[in-house]
């Protein structure tokens, strides 16, 4: 695209002032390309035009007619004020009624024709339209007798002053958009011109338009992100040899002493883990198993090889307590084979750290086990040989690079509790090969899972309140606020002094949430995890790793404001011990996709059948945190239903990379500039200069 649309400011369209721009800033719109690559979330087609006998009940259509009385208003209440219009097409009519819209008194002159676009209700003979799209009927109909766009707005914008915005930014670029796809893959890949792809994407003026406009626009998308990913693969990939690990007989003596039987996707897991490490080569691995699957011995096992070998390992948690809760368990385990390791956080005195640092400068420390302050400057490793970070997806990309670099090629082994579609963690996790556990150890009991009303509030409080008595704990997590760390962190507050004053007044109740410091966030916790504190409302910063065995109940507040990845995240939380544990999910929404989340969450305990139904239900946009690994959300691909355009954008990538890596043709440049501009971020984090 022409540079000058990434930098011309909104402000110089029409009907966009600052305090307007203002707003579409906060929806991320800052340019007008911004403008133009937002992309309509659905469609209306408004093509079809009816006689009123025609309509039929509950559908959308439009129809024209004539005004025959003047719009009468009604004032219910201080805030309500209904209008009602009366029409006819000479054979029937029809009653149409708006609300608090004073400015139609106006409009509508008895004799008048209108076309009307809404949705029908027919009650005995009467048909009526509640809030109808209305505009004269004229050859230049914006509002009907068209496919219409229908974006993500917000309060401060409705649909038609983003159409009119969007129509405005059209009109300036004029089909001056550059070309970046070379024209010898357009013809390939039968893909469509930009100019009249980004025309078509938001007024098409058939179905064929549009299906053209997107199949090209996806096309590029995901051409750019498989070029981004391979980029990033050929840039970091060490020619160097790695560390060369040799088998050692005490690794099957520990597996022996272990106090349960290893799964056979376990064993799966750990063979391919061995492969690597005996290999000359640097492993990059991924290990992705369902909450519970028992990722953490593979761990154990993988930092005894490189121990036994005399290497050093480190283990990277995102929590305190979850770094905490791995040395508890692991140290046990190795402590027996003369073992040492070490927990380093940022609850450590100075003495302590002090002690640890020398101790690891030394070769007196084995296994580091800790937090961020593991990837501190001042801590060195002497012969560091193997690198694990848990729940990688809480990891930015920078924080692995830093630790890896704290030796010579140590071997990197990444772990995730959040099942990923093979097919996205291949994008996501583009430079990792990937070990699956997708079996969990015999014995664990199915969490019973609940889709419940507001009516069902008392029952909830009641139920949680008999297991509390019978020597149990739970969890309660606020809705989700996207908007604002500060809005959550005041719902659990306001929550959590309701039900301690109210409903569950006597019991021990926590709060914990993202603006408290890191320190009272631990210190509730610890409460949490011993059994002092008896209920825990908190916001989704308990999302990710925490182990409390004796806690069977967790409640999840406006379950509708969570991803399908999410809620079973938050259920996993629960059923870790030998009590039947419940997951309760309050669902205030009537709306179709909250309805499928619902019953999915509710069928089924299997992480990975719930990310494929994540992935096909959410749609384009920022799955599992993509922008936190440095690359770009998806504006208009859907990785699930576009799965063959994504095959053919990856056979068009490795072409054009085969035949020239570095994108320096002149062919290419136009996609060299968007490649640095979309990966910029994370090129920085892996030390790879812009120019590619």
């Amino acid at each position: 695209m022409n540079k000058n649309f990434d930098e011309t400011p909104l402000t110089t369209l029409n009907g966009v002032g600052k305090r307007r721009a203002l707003f579409l800033n906060k929806l991320g719109i800052f340019s007008v390309r911004d403008l133009l690559y937002y992309f309509p979330r659905d469609y209306e087609d408004r093509r079809a035009i009816k006689k009123i006998c025609e309509l039929v009940n509950g559908e959308e259509c439009t129809f024209v007619a004539v005004v025959k009385s003047d719009i009468t208003k009604k004032k219910i209440r201080k805030n309500l004020t209904i209008y009602k219009l009366l029409v006819c097409d000479g054979h029937k009519m029809a009653n149409l009624t708006w609300f608090n819209q004073h400015y139609l008194e106006g409009i509508f002159q008895p004799g008048e024709e209108f076309l009307f676009f809404g949705k029908v209700k027919i009650v005995g003979n009467q048909i009526e339209v509640t809030s109808p799209v209305y505009e004269k009927k004229s050859e230049d109909t914006k509002k009907t007798c068209r496919i219409v766009p229908i974006y993500p707005v917000t309060a401060d914008i409705n649909q038609g002053t983003m159409q009119n915005f969007i129509r405005s930014a059209l009109d300036t670029v004029s089909g001056s958009i550059v070309e970046t796809i070379p024209e010898i893959i357009r013809k390939r890949y039968n893909l469509s011109e930009i100019n009249y792809s980004i025309e078509n994407i938001h007024f098409p003026n058939s179905m064929e338009d549009y299906e053209n406009a997107r199949y090209r626009l996806v096309f590029e998308e995901l051409l750019l992100f498989q070029l981004g990913m391979l980029t990033l693969k050929s840039k970091t990939t060490t020619t160097q040899n790695g560390i060369q690990f040799r088998p050692t007989k005490e690794l099957r003596q520990l597996i022996e002493t272990l106090p349960f039987s290893l799964t056979e996707a376990q064993k799966r897991a750990f063979e391919e883990i061995e492969k690597d490490m005996y290999s000359n080569k640097v492993m990059n691995r991924l290990v992705q198993g369902d909450v519970g699957s028992g990722k953490t011995i593979i761990a154990v096992l993988a930092l005894f090889l490189a121990v036994k070998n005399r290497y050093q390992g480190v283990l990277m948690a995102p929590t305190g307590i979850l770094a905490e809760q791995h040395f508890n368990g692991i140290m046990p385990l190795l402590e027996p084979f003369g073992i040492n390791i070490e927990l380093l956080t940022g609850s450590c005195t100075m003495k302590q750290k002090r002690r640890i640092k020398e101790g690891l400068k030394n070769l007196e420390i084995d296994i580091l086990i800790g937090t961020h302050a593991v990837i501190q400057e001042d801590v060195e490793f002497a012969r560091l040989g193997l690198v694990i970070t848990d729940e990688q997806h809480r990891f930015g990309v920078r924080q692995r690079v830093t630790l890896s670099k704290k030796s010579e090629n140590p071997d990197i082994l990444v772990m995730t509790a959040t099942p990923i579609p093979r097919t996205l963690a291949l994008i996501l996790y583009g430079d990792l090969d990937i070990s699956v556990i997708d079996q969990l150890p015999p014995g664990r009991k199915e969490i019973k899972t609940y889709s419940v009303e507001e009516d069902m509030r008392k029952r909830i409080y009641d139920f949680i309140r008999k297991n509390v008595n019978e020597g149990r704990q739970a969890y309660i997590v606020c809705p989700l606020v996207e908007e604002s760390e500060s809005i959550e962190a005041k719902a659990a507050e306001q929550l959590y002094n309701t039900i301690r004053e109210v409903e569950l007044k006597g019991l021990t109740v926590g709060l914990i949430h993202g603006k408290m410091k890191n320190s009272e966030k631990e210190a509730t916790m610890k409460c949490f995890v011993c059994g002092k504190t008896k209920v825990l409302v908190s916001t989704t910063v308990i999302e990710v790793g925490v182990n409390v065995p004796n806690a069977n109940i967790m409640v999840i507040e406006n379950a509708e404001r969570f991803g399908l990845s999410q809620l079973h995240q938050l259920r996993g939380r629960v059923g870790r011990g030998e009590h039947q544990s419940f997951c309760i999910m309050i669902n205030q929404s009537k709306g179709k996709v909250a309805k499928q989340r619902m019953d999915i969450m509710a069928k089924t305990n299997d992480g990975f059948l719930i990310s494929e139904k994540d992935l096909e239900l959410r749609g384009p946009g920022d799955f599992f945190g993509t922008r936190q690994h440095g690359i770009p959300g998806f504006k208009i691909a859907n990785l699930y239903k576009d799965m063959n355009i994504l095959k053919l954008a990856q056979e068009a990538a490795l072409s054009i990379m085969k035949h020239n890596n570095e994108l320096s043709l002149e062919e290419n440049e136009k996609l060299r500039l968007r490649l640095i501009e979309m990966f910029r971020e994370r090129m920085q984090a892996d030390g790879i200069t812009c120019g590619l």
